[in-house]
């Protein structure tokens, strides 16, 4: 039988899915409006935008997506400027999935460092990265978030 990240496909999000996209979106992110008190920022992102420039990515599963990454290659790393997973579909290794295609594009674009960052208020992240080789590089406000940033050298 095979392993269930092996039934994971991830593919270039396309305008079709679009629709899908904010709905992982808003139930990834959902539990954190009252911890926060607002909506997190990926939450009013323009996904059609990510995927017209080709920065959105999906995970699917028997064609159900349920999973996304938008990537925005930069001067000398790879910005994650979001993952997120639909709940019900969380530790199936959908995730590390997703982090797995972010340091194959970084590789692809010559780029040997991947970053990212998270709301201080999502404590889950700030374990969860670190367990995928990321390590925090500083803390700070930005856009009204408090924000954890994150670096992975490849």
């Amino acid at each position: 039988m095979p392993d269930q990240e092996s039934a994971v496909t991830v593919r270039r999000a396309t305008p079709a899915d679009v629709p899908a996209l904010y709905v992982v979106v808003h139930e990834a992110y959902l539990l954190y409006v009252p911890r926060i008190g607002r909506m997190p920022a990926p939450m009013t992102a323009d996904y059609s935008e990510a995927v017209q420039s080709g920065q959105a990515w999906v995970a699917e599963v028997d064609g159900q997506i349920l999973g996304l990454l938008v990537l925005v290659v930069n001067q000398g790393y790879l910005l994650i400027e979001n993952i997120a997973v639909l709940p019900s579909a969380q530790r199936r290794g959908i995730g590390a999935r997703l982090l797995t295609l972010a340091e194959d594009e970084a590789r692809v674009n010559g780029l040997g460092e991947i970053r990212l960052y998270t709301n201080e208020g999502m404590t889950e992240n700030l374990a969860y990265y670190p367990r995928h080789g990321y390590r925090e590089t500083r803390r700070a406000e930005e856009h009204g978030f408090r924000r954890v940033f994150f670096s992975k050298v490849l």
